[in-house]
């Protein structure tokens, strides 16, 4: 790996002698500014105001310029002999445990290679103390201009750097969060600790670049004369009105595209059912669920009973009646009959 920056190790009187490569790569495909009517390339040519001329890179510098607008040269030699001690040295200044440092101040990762055989042992040193102390180093260095906080860490075999943003280069968090009230629920906690221990854990290995591989294939499609492969139709979205039935779903899904059986859904289908709010008793023992079922069972007798009761008496009216209209109907008849005269 190519060093981008060689300098040493400050520990305490010690000195370790290093050469700072990169720690990362970049993978993302980059894309060139074309004209649209022709394709040709889309150039961005450097001008010198005062001469009106194009210029080349060797002829380009840095400067500075003031409130009044004039421009003040700083050269890489101004840069490089800097008066401060951290200009040509990663100046170790604490060792502190590694949950100190706030992941958001975290910026890019560098490995910090031992530069010749005299450091191999100083370099071995720090790497074990690191290890046996369960700590990481805070450190200063400068680096393209400017001062910046590093923290070193041991990975692998090796002590990697990761830049660290100043303390006041890390905004606070205001009016992100919601600006109101907002209860949740045992139940809503219960699904979504479900639903995460389903999910579970993932091997950082096997994930990949899914855009990028999709932008590959719409290139190596164009190139060969073909039509890209189209984007699938997004499911039918819409409002989240039930957060229970939303995370029960989630948690089935999770489920079943881990390839788990049906009966591994006990335990969500047994959760509460979301319409009433009284939770269901407690059976602490056997003689209490006997009870319960006793009583149950009483209740259920007495109703049918009741119930039966009411049926028998409804019939009986319902005799009655149909009895009382057969009666009225034959008197009514034998009235409407004329009596024969005697001659």
């Amino acid at each position: 790996m190519r060093s981008i920056w060689n300098g040493a190790i400050s520990f305490g009187l010690v000195s370790i002698p290093i050469k700072l490569v990169n720690a990362t790569e970049s993978h993302s495909i980059s894309f060139r500014q074309i004209h649209t009517e022709d394709g040709g390339r889309i150039r961005y040519r450097k001008f010198c105001e005062l001469e009106d001329r194009e210029v080349t890179q060797g002829e380009i510098g840095k400067g500075y310029e003031d409130a009044d607008g004039t421009i003040i040269p700083i050269t890489d030699e101004d840069l490089s002999s800097l008066p401060i001690p951290t200009a040509k040295t990663i100046e170790i200044v604490a060792f502190v445990p590694a949950d100190r440092i706030d992941p958001l101040q975290m910026d890019a990762a560098y490995y910090l290679q031992a530069s010749g055989a005299p450091a191999a042992k100083p370099y071995t040193l720090l790497r074990e103390a690191l290890k046996r102390s369960n700590k990481v180093a805070i450190a200063k260095f400068a680096l393209r201009g400017r001062e910046r906080l590093g923290m070193l860490r041991v990975v692998g075999d090796a002590i990697a750097m990761h830049g660290l943003l100043w303390p006041d280069e890390v905004r606070a968090p205001e009016g992100v969060a919601p600006d109101t009230n907002v209860t949740v629920r045992d139940k809503e906690l219960d699904l979504a600790d479900a639903l995460m221990d389903t999910l579970g854990e993932v091997d950082l290995e096997d994930l990949h670049d899914e855009y990028r591989e999709a932008v590959e294939e719409v290139i190596a499609a164009k190139a060969a004369g073909e039509t890209p492969p189209q984007a699938p139709e997004p499911a039918a979205g819409g409002k989240v009105l039930d957060l229970m039935a939303a995370l029960e779903n989630s948690v089935r899904a999770a489920r079943e595209s881990r390839g788990e059986e049906a009966g591994d859904h006990a335990e969500v289908q047994s959760l509460p059912q979301r319409k009433t709010s009284r939770a269901a008793p407690k059976q602490t023992g056997g003689k209490k669920s006997t009870s319960t079922a006793k009583k149950t069972a009483a209740k259920k007798t007495t109703a049918a009973k009741k119930t039966t009761a009411k049926s028998a008496q409804g019939q009986k009216k319902t005799a009655a009646k149909s009895t009382a209209k057969s009666t009225a109907k034959k008197t009514t008849a034998k009235k409407s009959t004329p009596r024969k005269r005697s001659a």
